[in-house]
């Protein structure tokens, strides 16, 4: 009987020492991947809208029923029609949930 465990022992080797070496990989903690937390939409958005022609520095904010840009440039009716249609393009708010404000100096 021990013939025969030895055998079964010699023939099994190589897999049972691969299946043991995964099981061990497998129980050492692993590294966690440390990434850059995103910006928030609001920041982003700012970012974006202040890299405008015309619209200076703007600040943005974005709640549940909608969201209020307030810049240097929003005396321009073209200036404010270019920032209405981006945070449309962005948010999805439709224009009458949008507030654009002059940013005090």
């Amino acid at each position: 009987m021990s013939r025969d465990v030895l055998e079964l022992a010699k023939k099994w080797k190589t897999p049972l020492f691969i299946l043991l070496a995964g099981l061990l990989l497998l129980l050492l903690p692993g590294g966690e991947e440390k990434s850059e937390p995103a910006a928030p939409p609001e920041a982003a958005l700012a970012d974006i809208l202040s890299k405008t022609q015309g619209v200076g520095e703007a600040r943005v904010l974005i709640s549940d029923s909608g969201v209020v840009v307030a810049c240097e440039g929003a005396s321009s009716a073209e200036v404010r029609l270019d920032i209405l249609r981006a945070v449309r393009s962005y948010t999805g708010f439709g224009t009458d949930k949008i507030t654009i404000l002059k940013l005090r100096k």
